[in-house]
């Protein structure tokens, strides 16, 4: 019987500890192939940036028992996802997963992350996404530190792996979204969640001089338990400490009914 064929992905870079994480867990899973950013793309989104040139790398590593072969792609995270379909893989993979992530990925800012920008390429395709993301501090977002444990994260990568494979995706879900609290364990339970309706990370400037020094953004975690649903993605990992699955869809038009709203539109119109 053929093996599941999965592409796996991430926006911290081929070198990611946590994509190697991942790796390891779903060699069990089925057939990875590898294809990731070849550097750090974190907040790249599902962007298609004309200045990245396409060359691949491959890179040899050995890992859990056996040497992988991955290929580390001048592009985005979106952009490693269309190399790896249309010039890596001997077919359309059954699973795209996309992570592990230094860093949760919560809340209406989630079209910024490379992570789910992956998935949602993928998803493009018509391909089964799976984006994961572990809870971190914010020193570690753009970091590949050692000291960041993802033996949880890649537990849960493999189980949601599964289940997709097994069972597919239901009805317009395109991707799921799993967000690892930092304090998880194998046993930590997970439930399904809605996309909270809040902004988690805010920008804030650093400037203190002139337009023209260097001063990019940054940016801190700004909520409380009293502004976001209980059924929500965050209230789920920051405040209950569960594993948050939230399924999402390409599908963004606003769920208002098409009438009603050109009727709204056109009120002006009918004086």
């Amino acid at each position: 019987m053929q093996k599941p064929l999965i592409l796996l992905t991430n926006d911290d870079g081929v070198e990611s500890p946590g994509l190697w994480a991942a790796a390891c867990a779903l060699a069990v899973v089925g057939d990875v192939t590898i294809a990731a950013p070849l550097t750090q793309s974190t907040g790249a989104g599902r962007s298609m940036p004309h200045f990245m040139n396409g060359r691949i790398e491959r890179r040899v590593r050995d890992m859990c028992g056996r040497t992988w072969e991955a290929y580390g792609v001048n592009g985005s995270p979106a952009q490693a996802v269309d190399h790896a379909i249309l010039e890596l893989m001997p077919r359309y993979p059954d699973l795209v997963v996309s992570g592990i992530n230094y860093g949760e990925n919560v809340g209406t800012g989630i079209t910024i992350s490379g992570t789910i920008g992956a998935a949602m390429e993928a998803a493009s395709f018509g391909i089964p996404a799976l984006a994961v993301s572990l809870q971190t501090g914010i020193q570690n977002h753009l970091s590949h530190s050692t000291e960041v444990d993802f033996s949880v994260a890649a537990h849960f990568t493999a189980y949601f792996a599964q289940c997709i494979l097994r069972s597919g995706l239901p009805g317009d879900v395109q991707i799921l979204k799993v967000e690892i609290p930092a304090s998880a364990t194998p046993e930590t339970p997970w439930r399904v969640t809605r996309l909270a309706l809040h902004r988690y990370y805010v920008p804030y400037s650093t400037r203190r001089g002139g337009l023209d020094e260097e001063a990019p953004l940054g940016y801190r975690v700004q909520v409380s338990p009293d502004e976001v649903p209980k059924d929500s993605d965050i209230y789920a990992l920051l405040y209950e400490h569960v594993v948050s699955v939230t399924p999402l869809t390409l599908d963004m038009t606003a769920r208002y009914p098409l009438h009603s709203l050109e009727a709204h539109l056109r009120r002006d119109q009918m004086g």
